[in-house]
């Protein structure tokens, strides 16, 4: 005979659940995961952190779009994995309910409820285990919520028709525009046509419904809840490939994190700016640098280096090569346009080598490949070099605002390669000769000369 009808319900006080099976990885590991994630790891690297398989990471994150699709918060009222654990081991060992709550610090009903409903029911009774507890409680939460873009058709086209809406000539015709591949999940194609369309922002888009739907309030959606709908599957309500009419055209969403401090290339771990000395972020020690190049027609270039506090600036003349203009560039040979790499490091070596010991302690650049032999220049002068973060010109500000007072004088589409040494010099102690507001309206020169003289006389006064 089988268990008569309704017995899971009488025993466990809740409706059967049906098994799928073997028990997926557990919602505090993904949560965890997610977490890591966030804090710049790849996929890979967050899943081995928190103890689980490589492709299960690419997995999660693949079917997420790169959006975490669980609250990474834990509320304090739900009983942790932990905490689950604690419990089959008392049981075990034969404490009752009360004493179990006391020492978890919480209710007895709270316990007594989750050794009933959160049981192990195979054999036709209860026996709790924490996996199998968990298992169940991570079930129970799944309530998804539908979409708001999938139960508003008004709301959906009129995101989609922002996002990919036709091109149309002044007189109304639809211009059609390159062909283009089907998408196949993949982020935009390098150096290819793309597809035209209205390619609005979602947050042009969420802003704009305000401007067109005054009076209606279910006209409304955050920008974010646009990029789920088009990043995670389970969302729905957007189709995925519409992802390609974003201008990052991005397949998948990028943690901020994982941009930041990112290497690559010449650039290791060690070199990367949060590694810099974090007095050079304060300014109130000089001898810290920020450099760069200014490109001219026909690839003339002058490096430029300014001091973080004192804001002096120093020019760095690169004379072509021999041979440049006649002899036909070749595939990994020498760089005759004067910043290669190696043409880069003996110039900056032989400017910094004017400078005393105190005022070389960094000096911070671009991702510029110019540098990328800043470890022997390390070894030649002692400078340690560090490198800004892609797309973050704004960690090198007082260098491009130098930048822009040099363009007075070297405009861009000249040819650069015009000026000697000498020139440059001067060019550089006009700079350093006008008074700047930042410094009390002392000239660079005279705050440089400054901070030497105390040196001097701290040397003195130790003496």
């Amino acid at each position: 005979m089988g268990r008569p009808a309704g017995w899971m319900t009488e025993l466990t006080g809740r409706s059967p659940m049906k098994s799928p099976g073997r028990p997926s990885t557990r919602r505090d590991v993904e949560r965890q995961f997610w977490r890591e994630v966030a804090k710049g790891l790849t996929s890979e690297d967050a899943a081995v952190a928190v103890g689980a398989a490589p492709a299960v990471g690419t997995r999660w994150f693949r079917h997420a779009g790169g959006m975490p699709p669980i609250d990474l918060a834990v509320s304090g009222r739900y009983l942790s994995f932990a905490e689950r654990e604690e419990i089959a081991l008392l049981r075990v060992q034969g404490a009752g309910v009360r004493e179990i709550a006391q020492q978890l610090g919480r209710a007895p009903s709270t316990i007594s409820r989750e050794l009933r409903r959160n049981a192990a029911t195979r054999g036709g009774k209860l026996e709790y285990r924490a996996s199998v507890a968990q298992w169940k409680a991570d079930l129970v939460a799944q309530r998804p919520k539908e979409a708001k873009l999938a139960g508003n058709e008004r709301l959906r086209e009129y995101v989609q028709d922002r996002l990919l809406g036709v091109v149309r000539a002044p007189d109304g015709t639809v211009l059609p525009g390159p062909q283009v591949p089907e998408w196949k999940g993949r982020n935009k194609p390098h150096r290819k046509d793309r597809r035209w369309a209205n390619a609005w922002s979602p947050e042009q888009i969420s802003a704009r419904l305000e401007i067109d739907f005054p009076e209606d309030e279910s006209m409304r959606i955050s920008h974010e809840a646009i990029y789920q709908s088009l990043y995670v599957e389970s969302r729905g309500g957007l189709k995925r490939e519409l992802v390609a009419c974003l201008r990052t055209g991005r397949a998948l969403r990028v943690p901020r994190a994982r941009s930041r401090n990112k290497p690559g290339g010449h650039v290791t771990k060690d070199v990367v700016i949060s590694q810099r000395p974090a007095e050079a972020a304060d300014r109130t020690v000089p001898g810290h640098w920020e450099g760069d190049l200014i490109i001219g027609l026909n690839r003339s270039a002058i490096g430029t280096l300014v001091e973080r506090t004192t804001r002096y600036t120093m020019l760095v003349h690169l004379p072509r090569a021999e041979g440049y203009g006649t002899i036909p560039p070749t595939k990994n040979g020498p760089a005759l346009g004067g910043y290669g790499a190696v043409a880069m490091k003996d110039a900056l070596a032989s400017t910094m080598a004017t400078l005393p010991d105190q005022l070389r302690r960094s000096l911070t650049w671009d991702r510029g490949k110019e540098l990328a032999a800043h470890a022997q220049l390390t070894v030649e002068t002692g400078l340690p070099v560090y490198f800004a973060d892609p797309h973050a010109s704004w960690q090198r500000a007082t260098n491009e605002n130098t930048n822009g007072l040099l363009r007075q004088y070297f405009p861009k589409g000249t040819d650069l390669s015009r000026w000697n040494a000498d020139e440059l010099s001067a060019i550089a102690a006009v700079l350093n000769s006008r008074p700047r507001k930042t410094l009390q309206w002392k000239t660079p020169a005279e705050a440089l000369d400054d901070h030497l003289r105390s040196v001097h006389a701290g040397v003195a006064t130790t003496g």
